[in-house]
């Protein structure tokens, strides 16, 4: 079992909030916008100093705990009910995590456990293991 935590504000916008545009010819097409590819960004650069040196090659399971800075009256800990949605935040983190080589395909994740919470160090806190 390995783990990191990402001292940082996690992402609120996620790979879901795609743009559509229209083409010259009529067609609509979907695109990343400067925001998203931002936080794609930054979200891979301190992964990848974390990425390991071989992939998973079996199944895997990930628990990922999602730590936002506290707002308003919530207290350290507390349960997030809010958005981003806990599958859209995944969704980005694991497609970042594939493309760095921790496993092979994010279809290999046959266990998850996602959590999201206000907290007083926000960051993101990621473990994985072969299972």
């Amino acid at each position: 079992m390995a783990h990191i935590f990402l001292s940082m504000i996690p992402p609120t916008i996620t790979d879901q909030m795609h743009r559509v545009g229209v083409s010259k010819t009529g067609k609509p097409f979907f695109y990343r916008s400067a925001e998203l590819e931002e936080a794609r960004s930054e979200l891979r650069a301190r992964l990848a100093k974390f990425s390991p040196k071989e992939p998973l090659t079996g199944a895997a399971a990930l628990r990922v705990l999602w730590c936002f800075p506290i707002k308003g009256k919530h207290e350290d800990g507390e349960w997030k009910t809010s958005r981003p949605d806990t599958d859209n935040l995944q969704k980005m983190l694991k497609d970042i995590m594939t493309d760095l080589g921790w496993w092979l395909d994010d279809a290999q994740v046959a266990m998850e456990v996602v959590e999201k919470h206000w907290a007083e160090k926000p960051g993101i806190f990621i473990e994985w293991r072969a299972i």
